[in-house]
């Protein structure tokens, strides 16, 4: 991943942010709830520097 690519990515992150931020509480909750979903998701399929 290149810096470029980084920067999309957290541009992306702080978008979907401002968008939940902008949501009822109820919404708001559940909204964070699939972006910790989603978040955790990718972080599993990500590669494993040294780990078995």
């Amino acid at each position: 991943m290149d810096a470029d690519d980084t920067d999309l990515r957290r541009d992306d992150l702080l978008s979907a942010l401002e968008v939940i931020e902008e949501q009822p509480l109820a919404e708001r909750a559940a909204a964070y709830a699939a972006l910790h979903d989603d978040l955790a998701r990718r972080l599993e399929s990500g590669p494993r520097d040294g780990v078995r």
